[in-house]
């Protein structure tokens, strides 16, 4: 059924906008109902408003905190169009609101760019969001414009239509406003419990979302909801795809491990780390990680935790390669880049790490925090009677960072602060290890000396013994098996070191 809007509510924190509404309002004479800053807005446009405080007989009390709470106003928009509610706005003198333009303080805005909670709680809106709703809930009598965003819609029913409507576009509108409540009280909700406030309740929402080329497979739909502007600025190249994104949060979450060494560069293909090296330069950094595995950086992921220098984009250029991050990028760097410009560049941004990850399963969700343990000296136990030196100290803990984000199984070799081989999402440890000795025997590399990191304990001696027979001397795994003692004779008996963090890291 077709409604035509006679009178309407309008109070908007956000200006912005209303201009061509004001025009067509004013065409249509509809009668205005308004306060405060709206109010002198739209009459410094010319339109006449009725003011809300003549309408309930109440001021703008408490520093604004109360101005449309009042039956009169919600009375209006919640009666509906019959015989029964229509005999009571009569009877106590209030006026029917066809149309409630309302938008919410900007909460979200305000927790971003503060830490001062009196600012942050004066921005939870309690008249805007019960107005809203209210409108929403009888979309049968009544238009509601919960934001800007509605604006649009909003001119071409006036404009187009003459203030007409009908079912369909009143339904539509009210459950934008619904989405919109809905999105902020979850907001709220997840700043008031904050990180670190263990609660069994969960509370996802995002009113940004883009919609992807397609999934994983051409064949299946995909949309990323966020905000990829807060994570990075994207200077060059193609829209990122379901996969890309995929790849760069676990570039991103590797190359964290790395933010306080020298410069360090990895390339990752399918969330895996196929090179990664740290070095005194870029170039060599980056020639360090392609030589981990030239074939797999074939369309791969790249990230430094440095800025691109010139010397190093020329060597990229030569690459085929889907993304590369970095925290800067040099002006001639970005000239030698951005000439292929299906090539995505990605100037990192500083961010606090997440505490806590959510994933998607069995028609669920399923929370835990995130992995943010990073061993140092101090959390090494060493096991064996020969302790590893000051050097095989650095490369078990290299290792062991690069292991962490490996799909388990995972075994990785490494030395001189490099990424030698790795065996990664292996159902086997044992074929895990012989993984990653194979894998960087082919690649070149003499694993004579190197060390071994595994991401979880070793239940029998037989990787030990794999990697002692190829010439690894110093390994480092979490340790907690009934039969650590077995892995640490063997140790013994030909001369390895071996050390104990407590702390597996699995990644599946």
């Amino acid at each position: 059924m077709n409604k035509t809007i006679s009178s309407a509510l309008i109070s908007v924190y956000h200006k912005d906008g209303l201009e061509q509404i004001i025009e067509q309002i004013k065409r249509l004479d509809i009668t205005v109902y308004s306060t405060g800053g709206t109010q002198r807005h739209l009459e410094e446009h010319g339109v006449t408003v009725k003011r809300v405080e003549d309408l309930t007989g109440y001021p703008s009390i408490l520093d604004g905190r109360v101005k449309t709470l009042h039956p009169k106003v919600f009375g209006g928009i919640l009666a509906k169009r019959e015989r029964n509610h229509q005999d009571q706005l009569e009877n106590y003198e209030i006026p029917e609101l066809d149309l409630v333009v309302v938008d919410l303080y900007p909460f979200e805005e305000t927790v971003a760019n503060t830490d001062d909670e009196s600012q942050i709680i004066e921005k939870i809106d309690i008249g805007g969001i019960s107005l809203i709703r209210a409108a929403a809930k009888n979309f049968k009598d009544v238009v509601v414009v919960p934001s800007k965003d509605q604006y649009e819609e909003l001119r071409r029913i006036l404009d187009e239509q003459n203030g007409s409507s009908n079912l369909i576009e009143r339904k539509m509108l009210a459950s934008e406003a619904f989405k919109i409540s809905s999105h902020y009280d979850s907001v709220i909700f997840n700043y008031f419990i904050g990180d670190d406030n263990p609660i069994d309740i969960l509370k996802i929402s995002s009113n940004q979302y883009k919609s992807l080329r397609y999934g994983e497979n051409p064949h299946q739909r995909a949309q990323f909801f966020g905000d990829l502007e807060s994570e990075f600025d994207k200077l060059n190249g193609k829209a990122l795809s379901y996969n890309n994104l995929i790849d760069i949060d676990s570039a991103i979450a590797l190359i964290k491990e790395f933010e306080h060494e020298s410069i360090t560069f990895a390339i990752l293909k399918h969330t895996n780390s196929c090179g990664l090296a740290i070095r005194d330069t870029m170039l060599e950094a980056y020639e360090g990680a392609l030589a981990g595995d030239p074939i797999s950086a074939f369309g791969g992921i790249l990230i430094t935790n440095g800025t691109i220098d010139a010397a190093t984009a020329t060597a990229i250029d030569k690459q085929f390669y889907e993304v590369l991050i970095a925290k800067d990028f040099d002006h001639d760097a970005l000239e030698i880049l951005k000439k292929k410009k299906n090539r995505v560049l990605l100037k990192r941004k500083e961010l606090t790490p997440k505490k806590s990850k959510v994933k998607t399963l069995l028609g669920g969700f399923i929370r835990q925090d995130a992995d943010l343990k990073i061993e140092t000296r101090d959390d090494l136990n060493v096991k064996t009677k020969k302790e590893p030196s000051a050097d095989e100290v650095t490369q078990l803990l290299f290792a062991n960072k690069v292991a962490k984000h490996l799909k388990s199984n995972t075994i990785v070799l490494a030395n001189n602060n490099q990424l030698l081989g790795m065996g990664c999402g292996q159902t086997s440890r044992v074929d895990a290890c012989k993984q990653a000795i194979d894998k960087a025997i082919r690649m070149g590399f003499d694993v004579t000396a190197a060390v071994m990191a595994s991401d979880a304990f070793f239940p029998f001696p037989d990787c030990v013994e794999i990697a002692h027979k190829a010439g690894i001397t110093s390994v480092i795994q979490p340790g907690g098996s009934r039969n650590d003692q077995m892995s640490i004779d063997y140790c013994d008996e030909n001369g390895l070191s071996m050390v104990h963090t407590g702390t597996r890291h699995f990644k599946h």
